[in-house]
């Protein structure tokens, strides 16, 4: 069972709305499997697609194939095109084979990992290990347990250790992804122009805001703050959208253990600081509730939890601790700018483009500049401030 509605996904709020990219078929799926020597003996009429994903951006789904499942995903192409994935799969890989559990990426017939069809573009995956207990949780909901952020906050530290040694150079900009060319630049808006020059949906999008005095006004003071910090750290990639459900668990209760990493779509070499301001910007606050009624709380528990899970791995140096509280409040940015385009020019939804600019982009930093906001970077530099094995924080929510 799926535990949504059949054919609705997840949308920009609370609420499950039609999804921007028809479903993956039956045929479909025999059709891709048939280009993967390993799996097109099994691409019978018996194969047939299971689950499907809930995630509006792009059409994936369990496939049985065999005796098996495998993950099938697909990508238009002015989304994905096959040299970005390979650079995803190639991250994937070389942490797989530095200790990091991640889902085997099959190879087509040409050796390349994605194949395309028309328009689309597709990997596939094998079966990920573990319980796939958040599959059908929202983006920016928390973790269940405390005891889960703690587990993919210490995964997440292996992540970086692992990832320190991957060389690849920075992804582009591009829709959909993250970067953080922007936090670093030493004029961040001449970055956001430079960006839009090269992605013509973006600056098409741009032309219709004063996007120049509303980024001064709401992200210019706290990207100030942050760029002296991120420019004393070393570059490195990073998972790019850590939340609950990107991993998997060896079980389903509360003191479960994260057993596979997944989806490294919006992997780029940022800052591991980066990285971990982005797993906690996606689930220790409520920023669902923030379009309806101006308040998020945030969940103080996760914050600590998450923190303490990470530093029992890979401790913070005192410049990263000083980081992070000064990185979160913008840790979103490039991504926000990326899905402002990909509504605005990939899917032609001109309201949740301004809902992805106004509400995330330019929202979200707003709030940490709200005395709830301040309030909650004022505890994160406290827990900070406590020993990297201290106790994990106690409470639940400031409203915000």
């Amino acid at each position: 069972m799926t535990g949504q509605p059949a054919g609705l996904v997840h949308g920009m709020g609370k609420e499950l709305v039609e999804p921007d990219w028809p479903p993956l078929t039956d045929g479909e799926a025999r059709e891709v499997l048939a280009r993967y020597p390993g799996l097109a003996s099994g691409a019978t009429p018996a194969t047939v697609v299971g689950w499907r994903s809930p995630r509006p951006m792009s059409a994936a789904a369990l496939v049985r194939v065999g005796g098996s499942e495998v993950f099938i995903k697909r990508h238009h192409r002015r989304v994905r095109s096959a040299t970005q994935l390979a650079a995803e799969h190639a991250f994937a890989g070389y942490l797989g084979r530095h200790g990091i559990p991640v889902p085997a990426v099959q190879r087509a017939v040409d050796r390349q990992t994605c194949v395309q069809l028309g328009d689309y573009v597709y990997e596939v995956q094998a079966m990920a290990a573990g319980a796939d207990d958040y599959r059908d949780a929202m983006s920016w909901t928390p973790f269940r347990y405390p005891g889960h952020a703690r587990a993919a906050g210490a995964m997440l530290a292996r992540l970086h250790q692992a990832a320190a040694g991957f060389a690849r150079p920075a992804r582009p900009p591009a829709v959909l992804m993250n970067s953080a060319v922007v936090i670093t630049g030493a004029d961040p808006l001449a970055a956001v122009a430079a960006i839009a020059g090269r992605r013509p949906g973006l600056a098409r999008y741009l032309a219709g805001r004063d996007w120049r005095a509303e980024l001064a006004r709401d992200l210019l003071p706290a990207i100030g703050r942050a760029a002296p910090h991120l420019a004393t750290l070393p570059p490195q990639w990073g998972h790019g959208d850590w939340h609950p459900s990107n991993l998997t668990w060896d079980g389903t209760g509360a003191d479960a253990r994260a057993a596979t990493v997944l989806d490294f779509g919006l992997a780029n070499r940022t800052f591991a600081i980066h990285d971990l301001a982005i797993a906690l910007e996606r689930s220790a606050f409520g920023w669902l509730d923030l379009d309806g009624s101006g308040r998020a709380g945030t969940d103080l528990a996760a914050i600590g939890a998450l923190l303490d899970g990470y530093q029992s791995v890979r401790p913070l140096t005192p410049a990263e601790a000083a980081a992070l509280p000064a990185v979160l409040p913008v840790a979103h940015v490039e991504y926000a700018l990326s899905e402002a385009e990909y509504f605005a020019d990939v899917v032609g939804a001109p309201a949740l483009a301004d809902l992805a600019y106004d509400g995330y982009l330019l929202g979200h930093a707003r709030w940490f500049a709200t005395p709830d906001g301040h309030t909650a970077l004022g505890h994160l530099r406290d827990r900070l401030a406590q020993p990297a094995d201290g106790p994990t924080a106690a409470g639940s929510a400031v409203t915000g």
